[in-house]
């Protein structure tokens, strides 16, 4: 059975950039979109992804925000988060982490790295 990953990111560029990477993989996953915040919860709770890569700079509600909601969810306890952004200061990392995140990868995103990242994260759940 494929595995469900949210992607959420209001850049096309880097919405194509993320889904061309995990699609150059051996596994199939199924990618599901989202451009902002409040899209980004709707989805995650009718669909329960496997995994999200969270943009953190987004429309309507921050991805930081979404990620601390969907923390508080039970059904969202153990599923893996990566927080991506463009920002890449000390403490941004430690905002993402504390938001709930379990990894932050700053833009722009290395397209190897990012398969090995979800493939690993996804053996944690």
């Amino acid at each position: 059975m494929s595995k469900k990953i949210l992607i959420v990111e209001d850049n096309p560029q880097n919405m194509r950039l993320v889904e061309m990477s995990l699609s150059l993989g051996a596994e199939n996953y199924t990618l599901l979109e989202a451009i902002n915040g409040e899209d980004a919860l709707e989805i995650a709770q009718k669909e329960f992804p496997d995994l999200i890569i969270m943009d953190i700079q987004l429309p309507k509600m921050s991805g930081l925000d979404v990620t601390r909601k969907l923390r508080e969810l039970p059904e969202f306890n153990r599923t893996p988060i990566i927080a991506v952004t463009a920002y890449a200061m000390q403490e941004d990392e430690k905002k993402a982490l504390d938001a709930g995140c379990n990894v932050y990868l700053p833009k722009p995103i290395d397209v190897r790295e990012l398969p090995i990242m979800v493939a690993e994260m996804l053996l944690l759940k």
